[in-house]
């Protein structure tokens, strides 16, 4: 499975694959991120992880839905 991350990266928000130099995308506020996040997770499997603005974990989502592990809230 792979994993993402959605972190602001100076004025913009940036979408990122863990391990990954290049952004996937770039929108300037966290709510554009997010809505361009859901289309990019479509039918792709993976985790993003999601963090405030402080750069301090927020949450995970898992794609697809069924993907997510029972034990985990959420």
């Amino acid at each position: 499975m792979d994993n993402y991350h959605l972190t602001k990266d100076g004025d913009d928000w940036k979408l990122q694959k863990e391990g990954s130099e290049r952004a996937i995308k770039r929108s300037g506020t966290k709510a554009d991120a997010m809505e361009h996040m859901k289309g990019y997770m479509d039918g792709r499997e993976g985790s993003v992880k999601i963090h405030k603005e402080d750069g301090k974990f927020q949450e995970e989502r898992t794609y697809p839905r069924s993907s997510d592990p029972r034990s985990s809230k959420g």
